[in-house]
């Protein structure tokens, strides 16, 4: 009952002293008032438990694309419980509403990507591609294709062997699979060109592939695993042309292409899938989850091609490998009525005409002097802070730039994902160009504010 439920922000913060919470500085926690507790959403907003209403900026994480509070989805979960609650995908079983949504994925996803394995997150969907090709590969009588190309800058999860994939630095001091990922050069050509054009840039991160594949050897390789646009690694956009010549080298070398599409997918670029409308490329293996259900439920997917599901389904062998709740009814519930519900209301195409608004208004914010690069693409956007624009030197850590601004805007009514030195904006696609202008007047007072309380000389 909600009435059990802390109903003050003193009560709530609390009962929260017992949550460990995700990708947290859990000393910081300890500390009165670095928590905000989010009670309630409506469309874009969301509202705190102070009463502040907030347009939600960041998607609850990178999810929720159709915005918050839509019925249909509501009342298809509801449905789904009060006829299935709950029966496995495991040995022989399954049930209407999954088999109906790996169904529609596989109408939806490029080429021949018709086999759908779910599971309940970004990470295992990751994990599981890794398992899945090693045991293809044994199956075809190749251990020795075990290792897997990632890059820095890469954010691919949390799981033992996908924060393995994810750029080094987010597993200092903690332990991750060893011996299995080998890390490409990072595909930023704004901080990493240096001199080079970017077709020269371009070039040279090819050339890295080249010579990794060849120092480490083709027959030793699984897979190389892309997000078509970094996410949590600092929304990076490779060059142009990047995606589609990595994955003509993997086809030349015998290596899979893997698509992390946990973030780009389901209209957030402005389609079901980028991998293929936005990059040209046809991946092996796509991996997706939150847009997929817009966060409404805990759902996510390995989708892979007839030629893989081919050889793990032969004869001699059980596909010993998934999860409890691996497409739960809920779940694809509202999986299909998202999807449905997009469809409907042509979103992804909406987002083809708002996305590059949103994209051209935080650009805008490139006049201001602490602002070095805004980049990424529609609803995908990443503002870095710098001390100085021409020699592109950050601030020093301790000022936390990406915290401060976020912080301001938070005081003005839009919630931004600080990350170090940058923020992050992936808002619900739902957003209209009035509430766009609203976010960049927003971004804009903060960054100026938080110029104006610099200490002298901080830049």
């Amino acid at each position: 009952m909600s009435s059990d439920l802390p109903q003050t922000t003193e009560d709530i913060l609390a009962a929260d002293a017992h949550l460990v919470q995700s990708w947290a500085d859990l000393n910081a926690l300890k500390q009165t008032g670095a928590r905000t507790a989010i009670v309630s959403a409506k469309g874009v907003m969301v509202r705190d438990s102070d009463g502040n209403e907030l347009l939600d900026g960041i998607g609850g994480l990178w999810c929720v694309n159709v915005g918050h509070g839509r019925k249909e989805i509501i009342d298809a979960i509801s449905k789904q419980l009060s006829t299935l609650d709950f029966y496995s995908t495991f040995y022989t079983f399954t049930h209407p509403t999954a088999a109906a949504l790996a169904k529609k994925l596989a109408q939806l996803a490029p080429g021949d990507l018709n086999r759908v394995h779910f599971s309940n997150s970004g990470s295992v969907a990751n994990d599981g591609a890794v398992r899945i090709l090693h045991h293809y590969y044994e199956r075809l009588g190749r251990p020795s294709k075990k290792l897997v190309l990632s890059r820095h800058g890469a954010y691919h999860g949390s799981t033992y062997l996908s924060i393995a994939m994810t750029t080094p630095p987010y597993s200092k001091g903690w332990s991750r699979a060893e011996g299995i990922v080998r890390h490409l050069r990072k595909p930023h050509f704004w901080r990493e060109g240096g001199d080079m054009t970017e077709a020269e840039f371009l070039n040279a991160l090819i050339d890295d592939m080249r010579t990794e594949i060849e120092t480490v050897g083709a027959e030793n390789i699984a897979c190389f695993i892309q997000e078509p646009i970094m996410g949590a690694g600092g929304v990076i956009v490779p060059p142009k042309g990047y995606h589609r010549r990595a994955q003509d080298l993997c086809r030349q070398y015998d290596i899979k292409f893997v698509a992390d599409e946990v973030v780009t997918a389901f209209g957030r670029l402005g389609h079901f899938f980028a991998s293929e409308a936005v990059f040209d490329t046809r991946p092996d293996i796509i991996n997706i989850a939150k847009g997929v259900t817009s966060g409404y439920q805990p759902l996510a997917a390995t989708i892979m091609t007839d030629e893989i599901h081919d050889v793990i389904s032969g004869p001699d062998g059980v596909f010993t490998h998934g999860m409890t709740y691996a497409g739960h009814p809920a779940g694809a519930a509202a999986g299909l009525a998202n999807i449905a519900l997009m469809e409907t209301e042509k979103l992804p195409e909406r987002v083809r005409h708002t996305g590059p608004i949103f994209e051209n208004t935080l650009r805008a914010l490139g006049d201001l002097d602490i602002v070095g690069e805004v980049r990424g693409s529609h609803f995908m956007m990443g503002i870095e802070f710098v001390k100085d624009k021409a020699k592109k030197t950050l601030f020093d850590a301790g000022l936390n730039i990406g915290m401060r601004v976020a912080r301001k805007a938070q005081d003005k009514g839009l919630v931004a994902r600080p990350l170090g030195h940058i923020l992050i904006l992936s808002p619900p696609l739902t957003l209209t160009e009035e509430q766009i202008a609203q976010i960049g007047e927003i971004l804009r007072e903060s960054i100026t504010e938080v110029m104006g309380e610099l200490p002298r000389g901080a830049f």
